[in-house]
Formats: C-alpha cells, structure tokens, sequence
C-alpha cells in the first residue's frame, strides 16, 4: 500500500511542478495577453487530460490488485471454513460418545442403587 500511495505523491508532484513550469514560462515569454492566455488554456487542459488518464491508469491498477486480495481472501475463507467445520464435527463426535459413556455410567450405578 506504501508503494501506491508513493507513486500517487510522486505523480501529482509532478503534475503541480509541470503546470507551475509551464504557466511561469508563459507569463514571461513575450507575447500578446491574448495569445498566452490561450496558449495557458490549452495547456491547462491538456494537463487535465493527463491526469485523468493518469488517475485511470491507477483506477485501474487499484481494481486489478482489489480483486486479487479478494480472491486470496475467498480462498483463505474457504480453507477456514472447512477446516473449522472438520474440527467441529471431529470433536461433536468425541463429545457424543463421551455424552453416551456418561449416561451408560449414571445408568448402571442407578441401577445398582436399586
């Protein structure tokens, strides 16, 4: 999850770090208001356009990797489950037999109380 969260920073600290570099550049090239205006503009969008690309490639990735740990967790589930339902019915039949030896007792020592 660390290794995520890494790239994510890394990423949009990239992005703010181009933008940033490519409106001071604007601003400073010497150029009608008009024409940097609207070179900042398509600019702009095309950052947009990358980081929502960006931001998909992530999605994306973050799905992928949701649906292996989901997989792992149904597998690992299902491995408990039954080895929780072998050790109940494993022990229900000990305690049972044990229940039957008990009443065969009480049983028998009533029976010489008669």
């Amino acid at each position: 999850m660390a290794k995520g969260k890494n790239n994510a920073g890394i990423l949009a600290g990239l992005l703010a770090g181009a933008a940033a570099g490519v409106i001071v550049g604007m601003l400073y090239a010497p150029e009608e208001g008009k024409a940097t205006r609207k070179k900042l503009k398509a600019k702009a969008n095309d950052l947009k356009d990358l980081a929502k690309e960006k931001c998909g490639d992530v999605s994306e990735r973050v799905k992928d990797q949701y649906s292996v740990f989901a997989s792992q967790a149904k597998d690992t589930y299902g491995k408990v489950s039954d080895s929780v339902k072998e050790g109940f019915d494993k022990y229900k039949d000990q305690a049972a037999e044990k229940a039957k030896k008990v009443v065969k007792d009480i049983e028998s020592e009533l029976d010489s109380l008669k």
